[in-house]
């Protein structure tokens, strides 16, 4: 039974980087923002239709940069941090603008663009034909990752997977009510309303419905699980499916990792969010 944490804070999510970028100018509007993925010690290449000289911002902090007349190899600075942006311009030979074509190097985190094909004109019909074969490539391996997945669907689920994980032993699953004495809501505005507990081969879970009287809706950002000798137990893991708005009551499902001779006797359970409204539940105990 592995149950995921829900972070108090996630940064934005962003576009998974393309391996390959192929980026036509004639059609692209001239405020139209070209972005180039890139990732510290992760190679990218620039490849141009037509010999280019360019101009990388703060070059004096890239790990690598390597010209030739129609191709930019670079490694970005090794202190680029996700979401930085440095900026890449692009003057062509012949071309009467003084400005150039500009590019943004945005960073992610462990993925970078591998190759950028810059066309000053029309791309040419090879450049169409190697963009169907790998488009055929890259299909086919979703396919084989999505029968993958299939299979391995069709045969989880219910007793299977807990027998299979190691989770369920020969005593199964063993569970009980929580009986909890907790006089009114908490300071944060929260009550305990009804719950219980779990233990099976290797850890111990509880679920605990809670009743949300405050103002603002409550997402749980932090456990932790402290046994009688007030030793915290190790391994918290926590998943709330929904949010708890106001006057409302939502369950929290809290798990730690504990063998059969730990998490015994009378434990304390507290539960926060980001902003700090939290709930103690004494006494809590496991079967």
């Amino acid at each position: 039974m592995l149950l995921g944490g829900v972070p108090a804070m996630v940064p934005p999510a962003v576009a998974a980087c393309e391996d390959v970028q192929r980026v036509e100018l004639a059609f692209m509007p001239t405020t139209a923002a070209r972005e180039i993925c890139v990732s510290p010690g992760l190679t990218t290449s620039v490849r141009f239709d037509a010999p280019a000289v360019v101009d990388l911002q703060d070059e004096v902090r890239f790990e690598e940069v390597v010209r030739v007349r129609r191709l930019l190899t670079l490694m970005p600075p090794p202190d680029m941090v996700p979401g930085e942006r440095l900026r890449l311009t692009v003057h062509f030979e012949g071309d009467a603008s003084s400005r150039g074509t500009t590019f943004m190097l945005v960073a992610h985190s462990g993925q970078a663009t591998h190759l950028v094909e810059v066309f000053r004109d029309k791309r040419t019909r090879e450049s169409f034909q190697q963009e169907v074969l790998q488009e055929r490539a890259r299909n086919e391996q979703l396919r084989k990752e999505l029968a993958r997945m299939q299979a391995l669907l069709s045969q989880s689920g219910g007793l299977r997977s807990l027998i299979a994980s190691r989770t369920m032993g020969v005593n199964g699953i063993q569970a009980q009510m929580l009986k909890l004495e907790v006089p009114g809501p908490s300071e944060g505005g929260l009550s305990f309303e009804s719950g219980s507990s779990y233990r099976a081969d290797g850890s111990v879970a509880a679920e605990v419905w809670l009743m949300n009287s405050g103002p603002e809706p409550w997402t749980v950002a932090g456990a932790s699980l402290v046994d009688a000798e007030g030793e915290e137990m190790k391994g918290m893991k926590f998943r709330q499916e929904e949010v708890i708005p106001p006057n409302e009551r939502k369950p929290v499902v809290v798990e730690v990792d504990a063998t059969n001779k730990q998490a015994q006797g009378e434990l304390t359970l507290k539960l926060w969010d980001a902003g700090g409204r939290s709930i103690t539940l004494p006494r809590v105990t496991f079967p």
